[in-house]
């Protein structure tokens, strides 16, 4: 047994440095296969990268629809309402809808006469008549029965203007009705209904009997 013992410390001895190359070896060995387990930097991005997440997909979604143009029209809202202007409404929107932000018809509206269903259309003047006025359809729009000229007047110096049909640039066209008094007559026949004869056009504020008989020849009901 001693001399067993006495063998191996010699081997030891003499190939001392064999075995420790052999455990280094070793070592080496399995730290570069444990290396080799395990996925580097870069294919750890890479993966990452190949498959976005959802919340970044939707993100990207949503800026393409918000760069996208969603359309819009102007509209010139006119007549029997209780807010009468221009609005701004979305492309495809109907008549009913430039009602409704108009601030809805009046009393003494006719919505008879208003294709509330017809799609807007860009520039377009939608006129809600009162009840006793009528109306036709002309290229689209709706507007009043008067016929319109070139220059967006249904009457030109000289010719009649309908009290009950005309808008408030119509009636302007008449000497001693200004800005102010076309306001007036709109409301009154918003109020009221329409104007049954001319006289009655003095119930209004701002015309009396003088005005009346001046005016008179330019205006019809």
């Amino acid at each position: 047994m001693e001399k067993l013992v006495d063998k191996i410390r010699i081997f030891k001895e003499e190939h001392r440095m064999l075995v420790y190359l052999m455990i280094g070896a070793i070592l080496i060995g399995g730290v570069w296969w444990w290396q080799g387990r395990q996925p580097s930097a870069g294919q750890t991005v890479a993966s990452e990268s190949s498959f976005p997440s959802s919340s970044s997909t939707s993100g990207g979604t949503t800026e393409a629809k918000t760069g996208k143009e969603t359309g819009k029209v102007w509209v010139d809202v006119k007549g029997a309402v209780n807010k009468p202007g221009v609005y701004h409404l979305k492309k495809g929107a109907r008549v009913q809808e430039a009602i409704e932000v108009a601030g809805m018809q009046t009393t003494s509206a006719d919505l008879n006469q208003v294709n509330l269903a017809k799609e807007l259309q860009d520039q377009q003047v939608v006129y809600v008549p009162v009840k006793g006025e009528r109306v036709a359809e002309v290229a689209g729009q709706v507007t009043t029965a008067a016929t319109e000229t070139s220059t967006g007047f249904a009457s030109s110096q000289g010719e009649t203007v309908n009290l009950n049909t005309a808008t408030k640039e119509q009636l302007q066209t008449i000497d001693g009705i200004g800005d102010k008094k076309a306001d007036k007559i709109i409301a009154y026949r918003q109020e009221h209904g329409a104007f049954k004869t001319v006289e009655d056009l003095k119930n209004v504020d701002g015309f009396g009997d003088k005005t009346v008989a001046k005016i008179k020849d330019r205006l019809a009901v």
